[in-house]
């Protein structure tokens, strides 16, 4: 879509691999007995039910590590490989640093979110709270994913483009997390693929426990919607990114 080829750029799949890597890195060390506790994760039992919890450290560090190991490999030009790298160290950190809002309190990235979810167990749920973990614990890995992959895939690409898909990335990233906490309501473990009501246990912080079920799922809705907004510059070429961004509200698990 950023390049205007309406191909994919040759080695972006490394770039995926990598941030597939990271992603399976939090879910391994998420269901960690010191953090979420979980014995299920994609209806298969959790890295450190099968293999033990020194095991499942070490697998998500080497996942960790092994990520940025290939995206400082990538075939494109050095300083967009910093760039990305940069981008996806901030978002999957503490948000510390960001390039350009050195000064301002913003959202932690995917680490910084999960302590805030730990610690907001038990708390009486706000709408700034939620709305912060959700942003930094599941939105900033969701939406650096977008940023990285159109930094890839125009090596010298135009502010407002990195400025729409970073719009996007976040709309879609707490639609994503919102309907997530619908599901952990609303659905069983089978149908999950991990531990139901999880959430309601432990007295997390969720969307639905501060709205309801019902506005969670319009304000979800209205998220995509603005997160299309955002891609209207891009006309057809931006279709595979808009029916990500609805399976995110249609999804069951």
């Amino acid at each position: 879509m950023v390049a205007g080829t309406g191909e994919i750029p040759p080695g972006a799949a490394e770039l995926g691999a990598a941030l597939e890597m990271l992603h399976t890195y939090s879910l391994i060390h998420d269901d960690l007995p010191a953090l979420d506790n979980d014995d299920l994760r994609r209806g298969q039992p959790t890295c450190h039910v099968v293999f033990g919890e020194a095991t499942a450290i070490l697998a998500g560090d080497a996942l960790q590590t092994l990520a940025f190991q290939t995206i400082a490999s990538l075939a494109s030009p050095p300083a967009t490989t910093v760039a990305i790298l940069k981008e996806i160290a901030a978002a999957v950190s503490t948000g510390v640093g960001r390039v350009g809002d050195l000064e301002t309190k913003l959202p932690p990235g995917m680490i910084g979110g999960q302590v805030m979810d730990i610690e907001s167990e038990g708390v009486k749920p706000t709408a700034e709270l939620v709305e912060a973990i959700h942003r930094a614990k599941t939105g900033a890995l969701i939406t650096v994913s977008i940023v990285a992959g159109g930094l890839y895939g125009s090596p010298a690409p135009h502010a407002d483009t990195i400025a729409r898909l970073r719009t996007f990335g976040e709309k879609a990233g707490l639609a994503f997390q919102i309907v997530d906490d619908v599901l952990d309501m609303t659905q069983n473990s089978a149908q999950l693929g991990k531990t139901a009501g999880k959430d309601t246990a432990v007295d997390k912080a969720t969307w639905p426990a501060v709205y309801g079920i019902d506005q969670s799922i319009r304000d979800a809705e209205q998220l995509i919607a603005d997160a299309f907004e955002a891609l209207a510059p891009f006309g057809p070429a931006a279709d595979s990114l808009k029916a990500l961004a609805s399976y995110l509200t249609t999804r069951t698990n």
